[in-house]
């Protein structure tokens, strides 16, 4: 057993054993069950149920009601692994965030190293109260835990059952416990590095992947958003993006439940957005009682990680991961492996970002190509028709043929108006279109025509822009890209129809606005992939809707009908 540390600080009133053969008899049949535990304790490698287990030997070795391990990432930092034993669930949920390891009893056994022994542990004047709902406690004993020669947290017991002070021999005990913690924290911290690393780049891997596979840009950025959320092993993952106006704009959000913050913007004079777009990573401990926080967006989460998206001396947006209330902190090592996924997928941006321009461009290019063609052969082709059949409406005396080839004529006219605003409409610039709900959506089915081959019908259905918003509106458009993207990449359809309506109603009663784009082609195939179609439905679900497909309109219900829509 370790000799007594002569800094300790004993201001305990000791209970001493009738006799030295009592006590060497208690001290005796503690051994088998303090071999056992040191033994256990190096028989994991996950850090976590370690520690546990030590927590919980301490307690039963100490007669002990309640035991603790808390654990620092670096001599110094606040507690990242806090683990109890004795404390229900319910009031560890309702006592809320652990202790932060720099005050009191706990900040003292890290910052001086000496085991804490108190008969009542109110009376210390390093006492700094407990917070409300902890349960009553008042004979302590405490030991500090070192890695390699530095103290990397503490290991304590609070009160002992029987009513005394804790004696020599927990404090004897307890040592060799917290030596054993030491050691399992050094070979788990060795091990959980390892396969962390592993595990950042495969994911690094997954996500560049997605981004260079010519998909689509939301589809993208939500796959960056799961794979930081899974690999951070927090609650959820977010994109944020430059907003036009300033600001960052959350782009994507993946979680284990829908999430209404899709779309809202955090203003350019929050601290934290003006620090990311400098290009510097920010730590949150606490989003409550943060002063850099001045949204309420966090206020549901524990410690946060923001990472910018920089690439090139060009800060692309940013990623944030946030873990659960109560949850642990976010450690060194996967602060740096954080940060290398990071500047992974903002160079995988970078390059998916000049993949979708030189797409775009591609684009650009047709439309012209075909916007001349309209223009110098079909109109003129249209035009002399015309002319043809007007020569030919003179020379006839039939008063039915006269009026038939009347109406063709006139027909033609209307066909030759029609190709000159499609022609407008090709040539036309996105800045120079008026920014309406109803003309953004007859933009995309003009841009969809090009690689259909065909214009898709519409219908418009009430009041669209006027009641529908513009978060509302950004995201259908959205839906409306990724449904016809799937269409003329998929469906082979021969026919397209889009219908808005302003005037749909949810189940619940609720005003909506209805996106349908109905198709006639191959329909979806059983085990084909849905990647597009669950990008719609996290859209939707994200503002309160819901998105889902039907049969389409071709024969015996061929094809595929995708509906989406959300709350006005």
């Amino acid at each position: 057993m370790p000799e007594p540390d002569p800094k300790d600080s004993t201001e305990a009133s000791q209970r001493t054993p009738s006799s030295p053969r009592e006590r060497s008899a208690e001290l005796t049949a503690r051994v088998p069950q303090l071999l056992e535990a040191t033994r256990s304790a190096g028989t994991g490698l996950e850090l976590h149920a370690t520690l546990e287990r030590i927590c919980e030997t301490a307690a039963e070795l100490a007669h002990a009601r309640y035991a603790a391990v808390g654990v620092v990432d670096k001599p110094g930092e606040s507690l990242c692994d806090f683990i109890t034993y004795g404390v229900p669930e319910e009031t560890a949920l309702a006592v809320g965030r652990p202790p932060d390891g720099h005050t009191g009893l706990l900040g003292a056994l890290i910052q001086e190293g000496v085991s804490i022994r108190l008969e009542d542990l109110e009376a210390d004047p390093r006492f700094v109260g407990f917070p409300p709902g902890h349960p009553r406690m008042r004979t302590f004993l405490g030991v500090p835990i070192r890695v390699q020669g530095r103290i990397f947290g503490n290991l304590y017991v609070m009160e002992k059952e029987d009513g005394d002070a804790f004696g020599h021999d927990e404090l004897h005990m307890l040592r060799v416990l917290a030596t054993e913690a030491g050691i399992a924290i050094a070979h788990a911290r060795t091990y959980e590095a390892a396969r962390q690393r592993e595990r950042w780049i495969d994911g690094s891997v997954a996500v560049t992947t997605a981004l260079l596979s010519g998909g689509d840009a939301d589809e993208a950025l939500a796959v960056v958003a799961e794979q930081a959320r899974h690999l951070a092993d927090a609650e959820a993952g977010i994109v944020l993006l430059p907003a036009e106006g300033g600001g960052l704009e959350i782009a994507a959000v993946a979680g284990n439940k829908p999430s209404a913050s899709l779309g809202v913007i955090i203003p350019p004079h929050s601290p934290v957005v003006a620090a990311l777009l400098r290009g510097e990573e920010v730590i949150i401990s606490d989003p409550a009682t943060d002063p850099r926080m001045i949204t309420s967006l966090a206020d549901h989460f524990g410690p946060q990680m923001l990472l910018p998206l920089r690439s090139g001396g060009r800060v692309l947006g940013a990623l944030a991961v946030p873990r659960a209330r109560g949850g642990r902190a976010f450690s060194q090592t996967e602060r740096t492996l954080a940060t290398h996924f990071a500047a992974q997928a903002a160079l995988a941006l970078k390059l998916a970002e000049a993949q979708r321009d030189r797409e775009r461009l591609a684009v650009y290019e047709d439309r012209d190509r075909i916007a001349r063609d309209l223009h110098d052969l079909v109109i003129q082709r249209l035009f002399a028709t015309g002319i043809m059949l007007e020569g030919a409406q003179r020379r006839s005396r039939v008063p039915a043929v006269r009026e038939g080839v009347g109406r063709a004529v006139d027909e033609l006219d209307v066909t030759i108006q029609e190709i000159r605003t499609a022609v407008f409409a090709l040539q036309q610039e996105a800045a120079e279109a008026p920014s309406g709900l109803r003309t953004r959506v007859l933009r995309e089915i003009n841009m969809a025509a090009v690689p259909l081959g065909f214009k898709p019908t519409h219908r418009f259905l009430g009041p669209v822009d006027s009641l529908v918003g513009e978060l509302a509106g950004k995201n259908l458009i959205a839906a409306l890209r990724e449904a016809l993207s799937n269409t003329f990449r998929h469906a082979r359809a021969s026919r397209v129809d889009v219908s808005v309506d302003a005037t749909a109603v949810l189940p619940d009663g609720q005003d909506a606005v209805r996106l349908s784009v109905a198709d006639d082609g191959v329909g979806i195939p059983e085990g084909g992939r849905r990647s597009g179609l669950r990008n719609l439905a996290r859209r939707a679900e994200s503002l309160g809707g819901a998105s889902w497909f039907e049969a389409g309109p071709g024969e015996a219900g061929g094809g595929t009908t995708v509906i989406w829509q959300v709350p006005l």
